[in-house]
């Protein structure tokens, strides 16, 4: 239980003083509130943690785009189902009782639709029951499959032209309440499912066949306590071969207080499979076979046992062994990490490691291998793999390594994958990480690693839990929704990037290069000229063929100061990955390490002295490439009020501080007495609001 806040002692009321014939000028009470604020702010000395900063897989920019498409719901939406169509500028979101239909079509008029599906009333039980959620979205030749819980009596529509048709009961194409795992899967004319299909008595959750062929479901005993999290048909070189795999969590059978409560999975099923020659047999999945999925660190003696996600990217030359499967892993710490694996590598498991536990000769044909000429599987070989499901060889991560592509301090949730070429011709994969804080990290993997680009905050309205996402690479965009509303993300962010030639190719986006031509960093999609782009991890700035960035730099901003002020001044973070540093001529003040967890760098001066005064530079480092970020002159000045009235003149601030400082200003005109503020710690601050350097009243010597 979190404790509650201790209330702060009251001070005690000083005692009476006798009158004096002059008292220094009193400032008002918001100034030293603002004071002790700016005191209680984290000091900058304290570097993030080692563990925590690893620069390549932290976000090189933070918050760097903002939905600026995105349309709210009308009312929260807390379970939604997405939908999009490749190559379309719409998008379907399923709700409570609606379908909601969005367009995002740029330079018209974009629009929202609604279409209501509500339950049937005469299924309601009462209030709690009576909603109709829809959890499927299915595009069929003849419309669009709308499925939902209707009043715990699953029911699914057919939607054609704006006219909804209802189909019935639909028992295991939705669950009977909305927040059960669920997993449904079309293929051709067949359709799988993990849904149950009777509410009371089917609480053993099974994989089911459930429409093309005869009826299949999984042995009771094969699976403990599954959440399903993804299922994909891969065709193989022989069509009696074609394997259903699917993966998910189950309880750790192994009870040891030092093994893990959970483990990850895959399954494999033959799309073929009759069913067995017993009548125990008969109806379930005879070629079903599981394996342990592993994602550690060795090195770091890191485990993460808890799938999270899985995305599947097939080989651009249609070998199917060589299909990518994109894991998200986490542990009971909420690290993450992504483990890449091989279907080619998963596949020879299934055919050749030995069942774990089983010590006898295997049967033939061996359990899980896929029979030709539609035959069914013996009962010797059925019983073997019922009793002995899983094998003994363990899924690796696909490499020499075998270890994840990379893990992070990030709790991630969900995945999507674009394999995409640059302009060069090499092939990337840039991997989309939502993370349980609501934003997205765009992550680019080469032959050199990972290395994380930007992390994108996708709503404009509610910074809220992604519920869903999809990819389209077609009109390269993203589409994202939480229960506020639905978000169209370009994959294609190159505006954001700062510091001309060198801040857009130290980016190291493929989507991204610089046109020297226009000075602009410019898409590879929508710009077909010239451009230049260096993907690889030593120094791409060092490829700029020119640039003036330095000498724009250069030029400092100046601010006029008392004598004995306190103050501060501010260094914008734009790399992450980068060192930042305060100087005053050769001598370095301050540093900002990689990982630094503000938006900025900020140097605090408790008390002004005669040398400090002059040059302030801000100076980033990233690698070798090293440029001043912001530079100011700090000058003297004589009168306090004069500094007073000139400062709010001169810089805008933001409204509360400006306030603060203006009645400050009228306190002294008006030779109000009081005591002097608190004093101010020396050092660096924490986060505070991007401001430029602010002069702070001393304390009473003016």
């Amino acid at each position: 239980m979190t404790p509650l806040p201790q209330r702060p002692a009251r001070r005690p009321a000083p005692p009476p003083r006798a009158p004096r014939a002059a008292s220094p000028p009193r400032l008002p009470l918001g100034l030293p509130l603002l004071l002790l604020l700016l005191r209680a702010a984290p000091s900058a000395a304290a570097a993030p943690d080692p563990a925590d900063s690893r620069p390549k897989t932290s976000p090189r920019i933070t918050a760097a785009w903002k939905g600026q498409e995105s349309y709210r719901f009308p009312q929260p939406e807390p379970h939604t189902v997405l939908y999009h169509e490749l190559g379309s500028d719409s998008v379907e979101v399923g709700g409570r009782g609606k379908l909601y239909h969005f367009d995002f079509i740029q330079g018209k008029n974009a629009s929202m639709n609604m279409v209501y599906i509500g339950p049937n009333k005469a299924f309601c039980q009462n209030q709690l029951d009576c909603e109709n959620y829809i959890t499927l979205l299915e595009k069929q030749a003849e419309g669009l499959l709308i499925c939902g819980t209707n009043a715990r009596h699953p029911s699914c529509w057919n939607l054609v032209n704006k006219t909804i048709t209802l189909l019935g009961e639909r028992r295991g194409y939705a669950p009977f309440t909305p927040d059960e795992n669920s997993l449904v899967l079309f293929s051709d004319d067949h359709v799988y499912s993990t849904i149950r299909k009777q509410e009371y008595n089917g609480k053993i959750p099974r994989f089911r066949r459930i429409g093309g062929e005869r009826e299949l479901y999984t042995s009771d005993m094969v699976m403990q306590n599954p959440q399903f999290i993804k299922a994909t048909i891969i065709n193989q070189d022989e069509a009696y071969d074609d394997k259903i795999y699917y993966f998910f969590r189950e309880n750790n059978p192994d009870k040891n207080p030092e093994a893990p409560m959970n483990v990850s999975r895959v399954a494999q099923l033959c799309k073929g499979d009759r069913g067995g020659v017993s009548s125990l047999s008969a109806s379930k999945w005879n070629t079903f076979l599981k394996a342990m999925l592993v994602c550690s660190d060795p090195t770091t003696n890191k485990n993460f046992n808890w799938l999270q996600d899985v995305f599947l990217v097939p080989d651009a030359s249609g070998d199917w062994r060589a299909t990518k499967v994109y894991g998200v892993f986490s542990n009971p710490w909420n690290y993450s990490a992504v483990c890449v694996y091989s279907i080619g590598d998963i596949d020879r498991i299934f055919r050749t490691s030995p069942l774990k536990g089983y010590s006898g000769a295997l049967p033939n044909p061996r359990p899980g291998k896929c029979l030709p000429d539609q035959e069914l599987t013996p009962t010797e070989t059925f019983q073997v793999a019922d009793s002995h499901p899983e094998v003994a060889q363990r899924v690796e991560p696909f490499g020499e390594k075998k270890t994840p592509l990379f893990h992070s301090k990030y709790h991630y949730k969900k995945v999507l994958v674009h394999q995409m070429q640059a302009r060069n011709g090499s092939t990337f994969e840039v991997l989309y990480l939502a993370t349980d804080k609501g934003t997205i990290h765009k992550v680019v993997e080469s032959a050199y690693g990972a290395f994380n680009i930007m992390e994108i905050q996708p709503f404009h309205h509610h910074p809220a839990t992604i519920q869903s996402m999809t990819l389209d690479n077609v009109t390269m965009k993203l589409y994202v929704n939480s229960q506020w509303e639905v978000s169209q993300v370009p994959l294609d962010l190159c505006s954001e990037y700062r510091g001309g030639c060198q801040g857009c190719l130290m980016a190291r986006d493929p989507y991204c290069g610089w046109d020297d031509t226009h000075g602009q960093c410019v898409s590879i999609y929508k710009y077909k000229g010239p451009l230049l782009q260096a993907l690889g991890p030593n120094e791409p700035h060092t490829e700029c063929p020119s640039s003036n960035l330095g000498k724009e730099q250069d030029k400092a901003q100046s601010v006029t100061l008392a004598r004995n002020a306190r103050y501060y001044l501010t260094c914008p973070v734009e790399s992450h990955h980068a060192t930042y540093s305060w100087h005053l001529g050769d001598k370095k003040l301050h540093r900002c390490e990689p990982g630094w967890p503000s938006s900025d760098c900020i140097l605090f001066i408790e008390k002004l002295t005669d040398e400090q005064f002059g040059l302030y530079r801000c100076q980033a480092q990233e690698g070798s490439y090293s440029r001043v970020a912001v530079a100011w002159e700090l000058r003297r000045e004589a009168t306090a009020e004069h500094l007073l009235m000139g400062a709010a003149a001169a810089q805008p601030l933001p409204g509360l501080l400006l306030l603060l400082l203006a009645g400050a200003a009228g306190s002294l005109r008006r030779g109000a007495p009081g005591p002097a503020p608190p004093p101010l710690p020396g050092g660096a601050l924490g986060p505070l609001p991007r401001l430029g350097p602010h002069f702070l009243p001393g304390s009473g010597r003016f």
